[in-house]
């Protein structure tokens, strides 16, 4: 062979060496931050695992979705919800499946268990009809684990894989909104004082974070509770003006997240081979709607569709939803939802997170 024929040859093979590399580290930079992606929580974050039940908490109808790519899913939002967004954010290019939809090894890089109208004690969001407690998502989760452990072959190659995922629990905003304020339904404020129902909602919770560990849960944001005294339903029902967030609502979802936080430190002691971690669910949101003009929303008391908690399919709705800060009288909307994420995704304040943002747990 000549010199010129081995310069040749020499100069295909580095091309196409150069192009293998290039091709697996694009393949690599496209993989998600974590190979999967587990959701627990309420409507706020619900893909569509309550359209198959009976319960008013469904929105399997348009105008939901309206600003979806896939329609109207069952997501309480006119697109996409702050769990969408994270997972973005993550890297998956493919929503977290319902689990009411999740087949085949599309479990593998996760599921969202999340059921509108769910809370972390049994009896939350009961006016609704049926949902998915937090107990019951945890159940569906150990079915999920089973599967996973047959797709893979044995227990140890599940745990493995287990272990690398992130967990997201975000659940609690119904043990208020739809429990303990909510006493046309409900008796807990009589029984318990704001504090006594605290230390049994967090006690519960945490026995069930628990559950979620031993099922092989290892990387685990906790995100706490949104201003719930600003969703419409209350600033119009509570306010004295119509026009402003309800401070009572606002300050026991204050030091709820206080008392979440402070269980972080307890929970990485315990489980030494975890990492939890506590989301702000409050001031992200708190921010956006105290400055809602610097953020592009116009109308952040009212809601862009419907005259109820939830619209109804023949409900008008907003010419431009990206101005309202509210999608319906109880859920954010997709621009602010964004935000929201983003928040959680990368922390902007150190108060955003603690100890970990979702991009940090996730790359541990």
């Amino acid at each position: 062979m000549t010199k010129t024929n081995e310069l040749k040859k020499w100069m295909v093979m580095s091309l196409v060496a150069a192009a293998a590399i290039l091709h697996n580290a694009a393949v690599a930079a496209a993989e998600p931050q974590a190979p999967c992606l587990f959701i627990f929580g309420d409507s706020l974050i619900d893909p569509g695992n309550n359209n198959g039940m009976e319960t008013l908490a469904r929105v399997d109808f348009r105008p939901y979705g309206i600003d979806f790519p896939l329609g109207a899913t069952g997501r309480f939002s006119n697109g996409k919800t702050v769990a969408d967004f994270i997972a973005e954010l993550l890297g998956f290019e493919d929503y977290i499946p319902s689990y009411l939809t999740a087949r085949g090894d599309q479990i593998l890089k996760g599921v969202n268990y999340a059921s509108a109208a769910a809370g972390i004690r049994a009896e939350t969001g009961r006016h609704w009809g049926n949902r998915t407690s937090f107990d019951g998502q945890l159940q569906n989760f150990n079915n999920t684990v089973q599967q996973i452990t047959g797709l893979l072959g044995s227990r140890r190659a599940a745990s493995d894989h287990l272990r690398k995922c992130v967990y997201i629990s975000a659940i609690g905003n119904n043990e208020f909104i739809n429990n303990y304020f909510l006493t046309l339904f409900y008796n807990t404020s009589k029984v318990y004082t704001i504090e006594e129902y605290m230390r049994l909602v967090l006690k519960q919770y945490s026995e069930q974070l628990e559950v979620l560990y031993t099922l092989g849960a290892r990387k685990i944001a906790i995100i706490g509770t949104a201003p719930l005294g600003c969703i419409p339903i209350n600033v119009v029902l509570n306010s004295y003006d119509g026009n402003s967030c309800v401070e009572s609502n606002n300050l026991a979802s204050q030091l709820y997240n206080k008392k979440l936080q402070a269980k972080i430190d307890v929970f990485n002691a315990m489980f030494p081979d975890a990492q939890f971690t506590y989301i702000d669910g409050y001031n992200p949101m708190s921010d956006v709607y105290h400055n809602a003009e610097a953020y592009g929303f116009i109308v952040k008391t009212r809601a862009c569709c419907g005259s109820s908690v939830i619209c109804l399919p023949n409900d008008g709705i907003c010419i431009n939803r990206r101005q309202y800060l509210y999608w319906d009288f109880a859920h954010p909307s997709e621009a602010a939802c964004l935000l929201v994420a983003r928040r959680a995704y990368q922390s902007q304040k150190p108060t955003d997170a603690y100890p970990y943002d979702l991009r940090s747990l996730a790359l541990l």
